[in-house]
């Protein structure tokens, strides 16, 4: 069977395969957590395809969890279902969703955890998990990755349609703040850096088609930085440089060390991506 957008957007499924299910939490691996929210997907769908992206968000950062999302659903299959849950307000009235874009399906909470996934995919539906049917009985209040997404997930890879849990909405919560670079009329680049990885690079909202000029500055802190490089070892000295991520994203780096230390940079932090124009002849 030839996969089609249109097979994997009304079922779910990409050919005959069952979608992947994968799982991105604040839970760590410590406690039981994980391997509850697997049994009870397992218990809906015990044909279910599981893959873990990780479980080491920092506690209640939803910024983060946002952002590991978007480095990493597009290396998925076509109707990978993403389980995505770190939720500070669990138990309260904040909406669960279903989100459906770009070939893969998106559930957790309602709490802005989707906004770069929205920004990226524009051709997107959202829906209100209403349909208690599909929970796992009784539901606690503090636990609705066990609860809620994952039971919703595994529904979806059996094949239920998403318009099947609840009406769809057009008011999904997205995070308070600007999630994209600003292009001024003279042609830089306003962005800012929207992560911060283990080794302490500075990974800015800035993508390869803004840069129109190989000869561009990128202003951090007040720090001009105007060395741009392939990969992180074509230089052995130990200053700033920049470098496109594996993320698709403008990233400040230092070989060996850390640029968010060396800068003492913090995520939200201002980046100016200076564009110098060539003189008209």
């Amino acid at each position: 069977m030839k996969t089609t957008r249109e097979t994997v957007r009304k079922t779910g499924r990409a050919g005959n395969h069952l979608p992947v299910i994968t799982l991105l939490t604040d839970f760590g691996t410590v406690d039981y957590f994980v391997g509850a929210v697997k049994g009870a997907i397992l218990s809906v769908n015990p044909a279910a395809v599981m893959a873990d992206i990780t479980h080491e968000i920092p506690p209640q950062d939803l910024e983060a969890a946002a952002f590991t999302l978007l480095a990493a659903y597009a290396t998925f299959p076509p109707g990978t279902i993403h389980v995505a849950v770190v939720d500070p307000g669990v138990g309260s009235t904040r909406r669960p969703i279903i989100v459906s874009a770009g070939e893969h399906f998106f559930v957790g909470p309602d709490n802005g955890i989707f906004t770069y996934i929205y920004d990226r995919e524009p051709a997107q539906q959202t829906f209100h998990v209403t349909a208690e049917k599909y929970f796992r009985q009784p539901t606690s209040t503090t636990f609705h990755g066990r609860d809620i997404f994952g039971p919703v997930a595994a529904a979806l890879s059996n094949g239920v349609k998403p318009k099947a849990f609840g009406p769809e909405i057009t008011d999904a919560v997205r995070l308070d703040h600007q999630p994209l670079p600003v292009v001024q009329n003279n042609g830089n680049v306003e962005g800012r850096i929207i992560h911060i990885d283990r080794f302490g690079n500075c990974i800015t909202n800035i993508i390869r088609d803004l840069l129109q000029d190989e000869h561009a500055t990128l202003l951090v802190k007040e720090k001009p930085i105007n060395n741009f490089r392939k990969f992180f070892g074509e230089d052995p000295s130990s200053e700033l440089f920049a470098i496109w991520g594996s993320a698709g994203f403008l990233e400040i780096a230092v070989n060996g060390g850390s640029a968010a230390l060396t800068l003492g940079a913090k995520r939200g932090e201002a980046v100016i991506l200076t564009q110098r124009r060539k003189s008209a002849k």
